[in-house]
């Protein structure tokens, strides 16, 4: 079977080259009286020239006309590739939840899975946001937080899958992502003196977080939240956890 996708799927992102030909209508595809062969190679001409998007209506349009066909589980494994390259987030998952619920024992379930974890964190990610170097951590994670089960998930089921080690990265990284958007919580409850609240989710880092850089943010929205609470035991309790592990912090200078 041709693994077209497989090895160019474990890029992150990666650029499209736009073929300068119209986009095939769907209609004409379907009535036409290409064979399966040839509706394929269409397709995977399109996919290799960077033109993702006559490569979705060629394959849709294989996958309606022939969805028997020989082609029919790679006909998928592209699609499923071809959204994720169109940041097509919906169709992407639909059609990956659709292959690993009728073929979850299919030697590519791995991959599959591994790419929902790719769709998924393409969703969370806002490319011209990077680019700018604006911050917006504090969107919502929900997406961020599915593409860390994904890959859980995969590591799981697959663990000596081809696609392990990148998973592993790609969740230290969601890590980095959700422990960053607790503290920016937090920090917003601390500017609405919800002290309690930011003691909450500042703890939610040392709890879910632990092995990210922010830990010591944490660790001080504790300390103050606690101290403006009342609760001095739990306070000095933290400043000792950050005396051990922080000596340097501003915070204990002051106290």
């Amino acid at each position: 079977m041709h693994k077209f996708v497989k090895g160019a799927a474990v890029a992150f992102f990666s650029l499209a080259i736009v073929a300068c030909s119209s986009k095939p209508d769907e209609e004409e595809l379907l009535a036409g009286k290409q064979s399966p062969e040839e509706l394929y190679s269409q397709a995977r001409n399109s996919m290799e020239l960077g033109n993702f998007s006559k490569a979705v209506k060629t394959l849709e349009a294989l996958d309606s006309k022939y969805p028997f066909g020989p082609y029919k589980t790679q006909v998928q494994l592209d699609l499923i590739y071809a959204y994720y390259k169109q940041a097509d987030t919906a169709n992407a998952i639909a059609n990956i939840d659709r292959f690993l619920k009728l073929n979850p024992t299919h030697p590519d379930a791995d991959y599959v899975t591994y790419m929902r974890g790719l769709v998924n964190m393409q969703a969370d990610s806002y490319m011209l946001h990077e680019l700018l170097h604006i911050d917006r951590t504090d969107r919502d994670p929900q997406n961020a937080k599915d593409a860390f089960k994904d890959f859980a998930k995969l590591l799981k089921a697959y663990p000596d899958s081809k696609y392990a080690a990148d998973a592993r990265q790609r969740m230290q990284y969601l890590k980095n992502r959700l422990a960053s958007y607790a503290i920016k919580v937090a920090e917003y409850y601390v500017k609405m003196d919800a002290w309690s609240a930011a003691a909450v989710r500042a703890q939610t880092v040392l709890e879910s977080y632990s092995d990210t850089p922010y830990v010591e943010q944490a660790l001080a929205i504790m300390a103050e939240a606690y101290g403006k609470l009342g609760q001095n035991e739990l306070k000095q309790h933290v400043l000792m956890v950050m005396k051990a592990n922080y000596p340097d912090n501003e915070m204990l200078k002051q106290d």
